[in-house]
């Protein structure tokens, strides 16, 4: 059935207003978000093509991947895409803590505060600062050559990250960065731009206190 075949109170978007969310279909969903179709297809056969996507790939969905569906037009791509990864972040990994400051980081590397060799570890975030996950990328003295970009980003990347924080303890108790912590530290910071992941943060931990190099060179 065509958009312009039901009756107006049984259009997705009027029924939504009428009813709220829960009474509409996936399928209805989608055509409320899409809203209208054009003279390629109607907005339910848009929206059943991106419903069999959306049920084949779960979130894992990229833009390529709906400008497969004809009738979906550049415009309604993103919105799709953008709704979908605002119910990721929010309903989905609601679990996940937002690392919106050192503090917070801090409370994620009390594992790493007493060890007895230097643990790098790296926090991969999504767009709203929520974590995705936390690795140990190297184990043992730190240095330029030791911490690679390639090795820190390597795990971002897969992770879709927006942004990461990367730490390290310091077995001695001092919280005086080394000049190999501040190359390790220009060195992604650096590689982060060019691969539009921002580093949000350097920390040093101890077993009692802690500093963010990023705003203190």
């Amino acid at each position: 059935m065509r958009i312009s075949d039901r009756h107006p109170l049984d259009r997705p978007r009027e029924k939504l207003a009428r009813y709220g969310t829960a009474r509409l279909s996936d399928l209805e969903l989608l055509m409320a978000i899409i809203g209208s179709g054009n003279a390629r297809a109607d907005v339910g056969k848009i929206a059943r093509e991106v419903l069999k996507i959306v049920r084949q790939k779960g979130g894992d969905i990229s833009y390529d991947d709906l400008r497969s569906v004809v009738g979906l037009g550049e415009a309604k791509i993103p919105v799709i895409l953008a709704s979908l990864e605002l119910a990721r972040r929010y309903l989905l990994d609601s679990d996940q803590p937002i690392i919106d400051s050192p503090e917070k980081a801090v409370e994620l590397l009390s594992d790493i505060r007493d060890k007895k060799q230097e643990y790098f570890v790296c926090l991969t975030l999504d767009g709203a600062n929520r974590l995705i996950t936390k690795r140990v990328v190297t184990i043992g003295t730190l240095t330029a050559s030791l911490v690679h970009p390639r090795e820190v980003f390597a795990d971002a990347i897969a992770d879709r990250a927006a942004s990461i924080i990367v730490a390290h303890n310091h077995p001695s108790g001092s919280l005086e960065a080394s000049q190999a912590d501040k190359d390790v530290t220009n060195r992604l910071a650096e590689a982060g731009k060019l691969l539009g992941i921002t580093l949000n943060d350097h920390i040093i931990v101890t077993k009692t206190s802690y500093k963010g190099l990023i705003h203190s060179q």
